[in-house]
């Protein structure tokens, strides 16, 4: 019985110091500097756009035809959208998965997670890529064409419009095996496409 006992006190410990552990690494990560990296890996509707920087005229067209709506029943549209993350701590920042969710000029755009571990040395600063994929037509039942359309031109610099991106990452600790999610997200805010 006193055998018992003593494991699960020590079993205990060792959980509650991992916790503390990871509590204090997702601490660290929260008071991370997030900024802007880049675009990868963009198609919209099977074109690929590549980092979105240089869209040939013929895409142009291609692009604003599909944008409209049309008669497809799907627009997919996927990209990855790196983000640099800066340690100033002196102690690793780390995570073991997150969640997160981005809204382009205040519409919900798409949710998703990341179950790949994160770690930012301190001083250091780690490339965090989040792979993100949405059904504009889903998007333009729930919204409209139109507010679809002109947000996604804005995005994708088929207008002058610059677009306001605002991510919000919420860090997931285990519990045991049970992976938690904080409460208050981490928002990452910049503006993309448009006149610059």
């Amino acid at each position: 019985m006193k055998k018992t006992f003593l494991l699960s006190l020590l079993i205990f410990a060792l959980t509650s110091c991992d916790v503390l552990n990871q509590i204090g690494g997702a601490i660290q990560l929260s008071q991370c500097e997030y900024k802007y990296n880049s675009i990868t890996d963009m198609q919209l509707a099977g074109i690929n756009l590549g980092d979105g920087s240089s869209i040939s005229l013929s895409n142009f067209a291609s692009l604003s035809s599909i944008l409209t709506g049309g008669s497809l029943q799907t627009i997919p549209f996927s990209m990855t959208l790196n983000m640099d993350v800066t340690n100033p701590n002196q102690a690793a920042a780390f995570l073991n998965a997150l969640e997160y969710a981005i809204e382009i000029n205040e519409m919900e755009f798409t949710t998703g997670k990341m179950d790949v571990p994160i770690r930012v040395e301190s001083g250091q600063t780690t490339v965090l890529p989040l792979s993100i994929g949405v059904d504009l037509k889903n998007l333009m039942n729930r919204y409209s064409r139109d507010r679809v359309a002109k947000e996604m031109s804005g995005f994708l610099g088929l207008s002058s419009d610059e677009t306001k991106v605002t991510v919000k990452l919420w860090p997931k600790l285990l519990v045991g095996n049970t992976p938690i999610r904080v409460p208050a997200p981490i928002p990452v805010v910049f503006t993309f496409g448009g006149d610059k």
